[in-house]
């Protein structure tokens, strides 16, 4: 597996890491532990080393399960978890209000380090920006914990290019964690100037367009009600078959350099620049084998621009958020 470095940090991660979520959490009914357990050993035994998780996912549960399976390899992965959601106690309990208070985090991260089953946070991610408490508090907090050894390294989740600014003058942000694909471009203007400004990795969540981009879903496909996809407006069974054009463009791209669909789009985030790193997820071993398969696949410079011409001719139908979710982005 190859290496890569996100940003100036220092910290060096496996070229893709392994998103958690929804082993157990967002993308229909969660696995049995152990089956869990089992592939994000599998992913180690591969040569992944980056593995991303969150206090929301379950909640909880996700923690617990990556903190069992990465026990044994502790000294030889890298964990990623997230701060900054609560439970809403005007929404049912349901974890949609923003907290990173410093008093907050500190609790947070005490819980996290027994749920993970370690005593230090490779990197600490802010899961959404709290419009509330100022970004330097939060940075601040995060610093603190860095200064005793709880977490090593400060990240940003869907942040704007000036939080991560007023951040990084507080405590140097080493990754930021946001959605990117053929699916989404958007970060490119928005965000990806300012971090090779500042020396920042990207962690691109969803690299495969939430499974779109592998071609396996179209208008007929049916979501579970834990699936998230279920509310999200671009997956509509009418969106979906207006940007099934899309997958068609990149699987005969894929056809032509003998590989799949859900390869070429790895590849291209890959070959975008040096300091990415996409955190891919699957529940199936050979999906996992599959997203590996990427790290080999060399595009050049004619192979990206033309990939790039020729997915953005097609304009993607849908908004990525339902409007609830949707106002937690920072702009």
């Amino acid at each position: 597996m190859q290496k890569r470095t996100l940003g100036k940090s220092g910290l060096e991660v496996s070229a893709l890491g392994l998103g958690c979520m929804g082993l157990s959490f967002g993308l229909g009914p969660a696995m049995e532990k152990s089956e869990s357990i089992k592939l994000i050993r599998s992913a180690v035994e591969r040569g992944v080393t980056f593995f991303d998780t969150a206090e929301v996912y379950g909640p909880f549960v996700n923690e617990e399960i990556v903190g069992e399976a990465l026990a044994p390899f502790r000294k030889d992965v890298v964990i990623a978890t997230k701060f900054g959601f609560e439970p809403d106690p005007n929404n049912d309990g349901k974890w949609t209000s923003l907290n990173s208070r410093p008093d907050h985090i500190r609790q947070v991260v005490e819980a996290s380090l027994k749920r993970l089953q370690t005593d230090t946070i490779d990197l600490l991610y802010q899961h959404r920006v709290d419009k509330i408490t100022p970004i330097e508090e939060t940075a601040g907090a995060v610093k603190d914990l860095i200064a005793v050894g709880k977490v090593k390294h400060f990240g940003l989740s869907e942040a704007g290019a000036q939080t991560i600014r007023r951040a990084h003058a507080v405590q140097p942000v080493t990754a930021l964690q946001s959605e990117y694909s053929l699916f989404w471009r958007e970060p490119e203007a928005s965000v990806m100037p300012t971090l090779e400004e500042l020396g920042i990795g990207f962690v691109p969540f969803s690299p495969l367009g939430k499974g779109f981009l592998t071609g396996k879903i179209d208008a007929s496909t049916k979501f579970d009600s834990t699936d998230f996809r279920a509310i999200v407006p671009r997956f509509s069974e009418e969106n979906r078959k207006a940007n099934q054009a899309l997958v068609e463009v990149i699987t005969s791209f894929a056809e032509q350099k003998k590989a799949t669909p859900a390869q070429i789009a790895l590849a291209w985030l890959l070959a975008k620049k040096p300091w990415i790193v996409p955190i891919p997820g699957t529940t199936k071993l050979s999906r996992l084998e599959e997203n590996l398969g990427s790290v080999t696949i060399e595009l050049t410079t004619e192979d990206v621009r033309t990939l790039e011409e020729t997915s953005s001719a097609i304009k993607v139908k849908g908004e990525r958020y339902p409007a609830t979710h949707a106002k937690l982005i920072d702009r």
